[in-house]
């Protein structure tokens, strides 16, 4: 059962996106950074603080989305079996 659980999270992705889609990165439904796309518009020497955020932020949102997607995909998996402890 565990392996099917790790497979169902494995097979989804998440997207998240900050700055109005100028970064995207792509998570696996366990939380594994796939990719990060970058505009080339926000790439400035003069403001690499800004670049540094607009990532944090959007892996911060992937990762965020990939745990609700996992959680979501376990509560459907156990619902109904009455298991006290597990939060789904």
């Amino acid at each position: 059962r565990r392996q099917r659980q790790m497979c169902i999270r494995d097979r989804r992705e998440v997207e998240a996106s900050s700055g109005g889609g100028k970064v995207i990165v792509k998570a696996s439904g366990a939380g594994d950074i796939l990719s990060i796309r970058i505009s080339p518009e926000v790439v400035s020497a003069d403001d690499v603080e800004m670049l540094e955020d607009l990532v944090l932020s959007a892996v911060r949102q992937a990762t965020a989305d990939a745990k609700k997607l996992t959680a979501d995909e376990m509560g459907k998996l156990t619902a109904g079996l009455g298991i006290p402890g597990l939060p789904f």
